[in-house]
């Protein structure tokens, strides 16, 4: 049994944001963007608020300033960032006087329906077709998908792309709205039998996973069952590393109580933290390592082979190893071996690396398959 975990960076439409050089070039833009989004919930919108909204929308360039330095509303059918999605009621009015600001008339949340959409825009098809490649030639049994945009696109992608290659594929809305979402495929012969969502799981006020952390119970063609688990934790963003640790937590006590009840588990996915040092592990991911955790990680088992780099992310040094797999102790008399797929993967450089093999067909990183490696698994099961 082949299992693999992929962080695809979508496969048709992305948001413009995600889709720059790096992370940081768009982290200000994504945050503008879930900050309104937060502040339009607000029940009363003081003048302070709507100032507020109005410095956000600009930086969004869903207003701009005109030629008599007035903020008016973007006329560009394709803005670069951001679209108001104003579904029902009255958010905003343009004065004729183009001297003039816009006006937000709502007196609060009560008073519109509606919402600040981040521009999506089309994903490279050469690096479409290197994303199918590379999970072609891992040709793994089950795969667990980060970064999809949604169901409908992963059908597609695997009808088109991949050649039907995939049965069972199961994808469920989580609690991020731009489009990328966790999702699991597996070869015709295994069904998954069960799904259970932890996207309400709370943290506080807010949501505990990022994404969310679905339980996948899957029956393979002789009959073995392993619950898989797929994950996207918090991004490094302004840090994140408390709620990662939160978010591994959860993941753990999940997996503590599948295990308790006898069953075969393997967490994951995008886990977006790496070791500070060799032989470690990330420290906010402590959760799923100590107190005699029943998971042991891919990296630390013999016959894994990580190539000539530690990592699985753009460079991939050993601070950039973001993506993982565990399995439960049960399945370690299993174990067979693994390794890091990279040909894929050019990262953020602009010359193609050298240091691993890369498709010749990609000729920069815009047609790279994803800025991460895949990480595939072998099971004797």
């Amino acid at each position: 049994m082949k299992i693999a975990s992929f962080n695809v960076e979508n496969l048709f439409a992305r948001a413009r944001a995600l889709n720059l050089d790096s992370w940081a070039d768009g982290r200000e833009i994504l945050e503008a963007q879930k900050k309104v989004n937060s502040v339009m919930q607000e029940a009363v919108y003081t003048d302070a608020i709507k100032a507020e909204i109005t410095e956000l929308l600009l930086k969004l360039e869903v207003y701009i300033r005109n030629d008599q330095d007035a903020i008016r509303r973007n006329p560009s059918r394709v803005p670069r960032w951001a679209l108001l999605r104003s579904n029902r009621g009255e958010f905003d009015s343009e004065p004729e006087n183009k001297s003039l600001d816009m006006r937000i008339v709502a007196a609060g949340r009560a008073d519109w329906i509606g919402w600040v959409e981040l521009v999506k825009e089309t994903v490279d098809e050469n690096a479409t077709r290197m994303t199918a490649r590379v999970i072609a030639e891992i040709d793994p049994d089950i795969v667990g998908i980060v970064e999809a945009e949604d169901r409908p696109a992963l059908v597609r992608f695997n009808r088109d792309l991949v050649g039907t290659q995939f049965g069972p594929i199961m994808l469920v809305d989580g609690n991020d709205d731009r489009g990328i979402d966790v999702a699991v495929m597996a070869k015709p012969g295994y069904s998954i039998e069960s799904i259970r969502s932890n996207v309400d799981v709370a943290d506080g006020n807010e949501k505990l996973f990022s994404r969310d952390c679905p339980q996948y119970e899957i029956v393979s063609p002789n009959g073995e069952v392993i619950h898989v688990l797929v994950n996207h934790f918090k991004s490094q963003s302004n840090g994140g590393g408390d709620k990662r640790r939160k978010q591994a937590a959860g993941v753990r006590a999940i997996v503590d109580k599948l295990v308790a009840e006898g069953k075969h588990v393997i967490v994951m996915g995008d886990l977006n933290e790496g070791p500070t040092a060799e032989g470690g592990y990330a420290p906010n991911l402590e959760p799923l390592y100590e107190d005699e955790s029943p998971l042991i990680e891919c990296y630390s088992l013999p016959n894994f082979d990580v190539g000539p780099r530690p990592g699985t992310y753009t460079s991939c040094g050993l601070r950039d190893r973001l993506d993982y797999i565990f399995i439960s102790k049960s399945l370690e008399p299993f174990w067979v071996g693994g390794y890091l797929f990279r040909k894929g993967l050019w990262g953020n450089r602009q010359t193609r690396p050298t240091a691993w093999e890369t498709y010749a067909e990609m000729e920069n990183g815009h047609q790279q398959a994803s800025d991460h490696a895949a990480v595939c698994i072998e099971l004797n099961l």
